[in-house]
């Protein structure tokens, strides 16, 4: 007789309710990988109201009281898809010291309270797994932690919120305002009615904290990600970027330098040969470079039901086989180095500034002694006529320090008559 394994199921949102939907319509592929079958035993919604509601989509028990799941000796693996911190830190917690396996799509969490959850689910020797939480369908921490464990990754660059790139994209192509592109993504959906996790660059942020640890080995805190989001890009600076070879994605960024690890999210040009360039709309992508492979690029859908639960059910068939050879309690990633931190004299970069000036001679002069004051140069430089008596400066930077740059950008913001309108990273390979 084939051994059942039984989920608890937290959450039948849009994520949830597509976990019950592929493990019926893939129910003979995952038999045959796994030697078991997978159902979906019990699960937890809000209230009766959604009780009743989700009665008539999923033939599931439901109930409104965690432990009724928690507490099931027949529940093996338990998949959290309610989001948030809590009450989800203390529900996967609980979980895992009852022994129960755990799957869980939760970025926001793992970034701010991973570490403990891990220590936790090996105390138990329990797995604990999420690959959902970044990039959606994307198996990239899978990618990571599997496939590229025998490559030295040294730089990880990603568009891993759909909400920004799908803004930036309307943005680059139908020359939409912020504004205008925003009001649109509420429309559809794809943003919040408080987009703050989104414009602001903390969602992609929590990603790369996740994206550090599979790539590096070490632990970064969510302060250790430089972050600007996308509220000050104006539709000058997509048009301007355009004009000089560049697209404006919202990048987020890991990379290993000689000293330490160092990640960043925000707004970068994007030179338009590169193949980040060409992500459109609510699509993710990730970038790695690495020594043994070179360039690779993992490209997906970022986000929605089936295909951010294709990731959770394939973490569920992984613990399924883990349960099957008898080696549950290893870490996703077991890589593990302590973690370092670089230094802005060793992070390197291409920048745009874009000043309001005085419209007269000389703008330019002065720009280029403050530039030389710090050693630094231009790459590309031009000016033009704004408005009545102002003009407008745009330059990109030769490679620079992040400790040069800010200097640099400093000085600007104090000479009388120049106004930084917006800094920008030059995205480089």
């Amino acid at each position: 007789m084939t051994k059942t394994i039984k989920i608890g199921l937290l959450g039948l949102g849009t994520v949830g309710g597509g976990v019950p939907k592929i493990l019926e319509a893939q129910a003979e592929k995952i038999k045959q990988s796994t030697g078991v079958e997978i159902v979906v035993a019990k699960g937890l919604v809000r209230d009766e109201a959604e009780k009743a509601l989700r009665k008539t989509q999923f033939e599931i028990e439901l109930t409104t009281n965690y432990d009724d799941i928690v507490e099931d000796e027949e529940i093996d693996i338990i998949i959290e898809l309610i989001g948030k911190l809590e009450p989800a830190r203390t529900f996967i917690s609980r979980a895992l010291k009852a022994g129960k396996h755990v799957v869980t799509a939760n970025k926001d969490l793992l970034a701010q309270h991973g570490l403990e959850l891990i220590e936790l689910a090996g105390k138990n020797k329990v797995d604990l797994y999420y690959e959902a939480s970044v990039a959606g369908g994307i198996p990239i921490l899978r990618t990571l932690a599997n496939s590229l464990a025998d490559d030295g990754i040294t730089k990880v660059q990603g568009i891993v919120n759909g909400t920004t790139n799908y803004m930036l994209t309307k943005m680059v192509e139908e020359g939409q305002s912020y504004e205008e592109a925003l009001a649109k993504a509420q429309e559809l959906g794809f943003a919040e009615s408080d987009p703050t996790n989104d414009v602001d660059g903390i969602d992609a942020a929590y990603k790369m904290v996740i994206l550090t640890q599979f790539a590096y080995g070490m632990n970064i805190q969510l302060e250790d990600v430089a972050r600007r989001g996308i509220r000050h890009v104006s539709i000058d600076d997509v048009k301007m970027g355009q004009k000089l070879g560049y697209v404006i994605k919202l990048v987020g960024e890991t990379s290993l330098l000689s000293d330490g690890v160092a990640a960043e999210v925000a707004p970068m040009l994007v030179p338009v040969q590169h193949p980040l360039a060409a992500i459109k709309n609510e699509m993710n992508a990730v970038f790695v470079e690495s020594m043994g492979i070179g360039e690779s690029m993992y490209y997906g859908p970022g986000a929605g039901s089936l295909p951010t639960a294709t990731s959770i059910v394939a973490d569920v068939v992984q613990i399924a086989k883990n349960i099957q050879s008898d080696t549950t309690g290893v870490p996703f990633n077991p890589y593990h180095l302590a973690t370092k931190l670089a230094k802005d004299t060793q992070i390197k970069g291409k920048y745009y500034f874009a000043i309001k000036t005085p419209d007269r001679k000389g703008q330019i002069l002065k720009l280029a002694e403050i530039f030389t004051k710090y050693d630094a140069s231009f790459e590309q430089v031009l000016q033009q006529k704004a408005n009545g008596e102002h003009a407008r400066v745009v330059a990109i930077s030769h490679t620079i320090t992040n400790a040069q740059f800010k200097a640099i950008k400093a000085e600007i913001e104090q000479v009388e008559g120049f106004k930084l309108i917006n800094t920008l990273r030059v995205l480089g390979k």
